[in-house]
């Protein structure tokens, strides 16, 4: 009797020091992936990364030419006034 309830003790209470270790598989989710390793994910992935970063490109560039052409106007506009301020 006493050694059933040594048994049932020691079964039913766990060490609490002992902790879960997960292993992970290379190319699960947030491990590193070898050199060789590709597929239709990483690509799929990729080229919606490079599309992001070239449509992102074209509107700095787009607000830049706008930039340049609102600069450029105001240069007109202070060289007439030079030279109406001269002609007079």
């Amino acid at each position: 009797m006493v050694l059933t309830l040594f048994t049932r003790r020691a079964m039913v209470s766990s060490p609490k020091s002992i902790s879960a270790v997960r292993f992970y598989s290379e190319g699960s989710t947030g491990s590193f992936r070898g050199e060789g390793a590709s597929d239709s994910f990483t690509k799929r992935e990729k080229a919606k990364e490079d599309y992001y970063v070239k449509q992102h490109e074209i509107e700095k560039l787009a607000a830049l030419r706008n930039e340049l052409k609102k600069l450029h106007k105001e240069k007109d506009e202070l060289e007439e006034k030079i030279f109406d301020a001269k002609d007079k």
